[in-house]
C-alpha cells in the first residue's frame, strides 16, 4: 500500500475564528471546526458565550437561551439543537434541557423540523424586536387545551373578580416601586442627604396612592378602569421622578418612554420589558388562560392585555433594579443606530435571566422568579375559577 503524505502542521492555513476547536479532516486535507457540545449544567446565571452573537444561560431546571446575530440558523439533528453561522455548526444542546428559545435580533432562520419538535417539547419560541418588544410566540395549542379557566376568565370581565384582580395588581405593582425607591435611596443616606430626602419623600407619596386604590368601589373593571388608571398614572410620574434622583448623575435621564425611545435608559428598559413580557406570555399560556383578554389593559387587536396586567408585579424586581444597578456602577452601554448594540444586549439579557433566575421568598417558601412567574399565573386561574384569593408578589428589599 502507498503511503499517503499530510501536510505538516505548520502548514496549514486556518482562518477560523481564534480559539475555536477545529479538527483536521483526512480527507480534504483542510481544517475542519468541531461542533461544540454543550452537556454540563453550568453554575447558578452562568453565561456561556459561545460565538459572536450567541448567549447561553442554563439555571437548575429550566433553560432560557436568547440569541442574536445576523446570519444564524436555528435546526435540530436527532435530540439536539443546533446552531450554524453560514456552514459552520458552532452550537449544539440538548432538547430535553431547553424551556424557551429567544430570537432577539433579524436575520435569525428556523427549520420547520425544530418548530414541530419545539411544539411536541412545549418548548416556546419567542420573537423580539430590535428595542426588545415581542412581536411573535410559537407554541403547540395542545399543551393548554383547557377550557374552563378561559370561559370563566372572559365572565370575570362584567362581575367583581376582573375589578378585584385589577385594584390588587395597582396596589402590589405601586408597593414595589415604593420599596425599589427606599431600597436605593438608602444609600445616598450619608453621600447625598438632599437627594434621600426627596426620595424617601416621593416614597411616602407613593404609600399614600395605595390606600386610594382599596377605597375604589364599582361592580367591575370596566366602571372603575379610568379611577385605577388615574392612581397607575400618578404613581408612575412620582416613581420615575424618584428614579431620576437615583441615576441622575450617572446617566441622562428625562422621564419614561415607551415608544420610539433612543436614549440609554428607555432603550435599556424596553428592552429587558420585553423579556419579561416574553416569560410573562408563556406562564399565561402554560396556565391555560388567554393573553388577549386582560382587565386592567383595554383590549386591542394585537394587544396580550392580560400579559401586560400580570407584567405589571414583576417590573421593579425583574427589570428596573437590574437596570438601576448597572447604571449606579458605572455599566457600559452603547447605542447602534438608535438601538443598544449587540454587546450591550447581550450583557442586558445575560443580566435580566440571572435575576429571573434568583431565588427569593414567596407565601414562606424559596422559589426563582421565573418560578413565581409561573406560580402567579396559575394562582390567577385558579382566582377566576373561585377557588382561591390572589396576591401579588411584593419583593423583599
Amino acid at each position: 500500500m502507498q503511503k499517503k503524505e499530510f501536510p505538516e502542521r505548520s502548514e496549514i492555513k486556518v482562518s477560523l475564528v481564534a480559539d475555536s476547536p477545529i479538527q483536521f479532516n483526512l480527507f480534504t486535507k483542510e481544517p475542519e471546526p468541531v461542533p461544540i457540545e454543550i452537556s454540563s449544567i453550568p453554575s447558578e446565571g452562568e453565561e456561556t458565550l459561545i460565538d459572536d452573537g450567541v448567549t447561553m444561560v442554563k439555571t437548575g431546571d429550566t433553560s432560557q437561551i436568547i440569541l442574536s446575530g445576523f446570519g444564524l440558523f436555528l435546526s435540530k439533528r436527532s435530540e439536539r439543537l443546533i446552531v450554524k453561522k453560514g456552514q459552520k455548526s458552532i452550537y449544539e444542546f440538548p432538547l430535553f434541557r431547553i424551556n424557551e428559545i429567544v430570537v432577539a435580533s433579524r436575520g435569525i432562520s428556523l427549520s420547520t423540523d425544530l418548530i414541530d419538535e419545539a411544539c411536541k417539547r412545549g418548548i416556546r419560541l419567542s420573537f423580539l424586536s430590535g428595542n426588545g418588544r415581542p412581536y411573535a410566540m410559537i407554541s403547540s395549542p395542545l399543551l393548554t387545551a383547557t377550557v374552563i379557566s378561559r370561559r370563566e376568565q372572559i365572565l370575570a370581565f362584567n362581575d367583581s373578580r376582573g375589578l378585584e384582580f385589577s385594584k390588587i395588581i395597582v396596589s402590589g405593582k405601586i408597593k414595589n416601586q415604593e420599596k425599589l425607591l427606599r431600597y436605593f435611596g438608602k444609600y445616598l443616606k450619608k453621600s447625598s442627604p438632599e437627594r434621600f430626602d426627596k426620595i424617601n419623600e416621593i416614597s411616602d407619596k407613593l404609600k399614600s396612592l395605595q390606600s386610594k386604590v382599596k377605597n375604589i368601589k364599582a361592580n367591575n373593571i370596566h366602571e372603575a378602569r379610568e379611577s385605577l388608571h388615574g392612581i397607575e398614572g400618578s404613581s408612575g410620574r412620582l416613581y420615575w421622578s424618584g428614579v431620576k434622583e437615583i441615576i441622575g448623575e450617572k446617566t441622562e435621564f428625562f422621564g419614561r418612554i415607551q415608544q420610539g425611545a433612543c436614549d440609554q435608559v428607555n432603550s435599556m428598559l424596553n428592552y429587558g420589558y420585553g423579556i419579561l413580557y416574553s416569560t410573562v406570555w408563556g406562564a399565561v399560556l402554560n396556565a391555560g388562560l388567554e393573553p388577549f383578554a386582560g382587565f386592567l389593559h383595554t383590549d386591542r387587536p394585537g394587544k396580550p392585555s392580560l400579559v401586560l396586567d400580570l407584567v405589571e408585579e414583576f417590573r421593579q424586581p425583574v427589570v428596573d433594579r437590574v437596570i438601576i444597578s448597572h447604571i449606579n456602577l458605572g455599566g457600559a452601554v452603547k447605542m447602534s443606530e438608535g438601538l443598544l448594540d449587540a454587546e450591550t444586549r447581550k450583557l442586558l439579557g445575560s443580566k435580566i435571566l440571572e435575576q429571573l433566575d434568583s431565588i427569593v421568598v414567596f407565601n414562606g417558601k424559596e422559589y426563582k422568579i421565573r418560578s413565581i412567574i409561573q406560580l402567579q399565573a396559575r394562582n390567577l386561574a385558579s382566582f377566576l375559577r373561585g377557588e382561591k384569593n390572589y396576591k401579588t408578589f411584593s419583593f423583599k428589599w
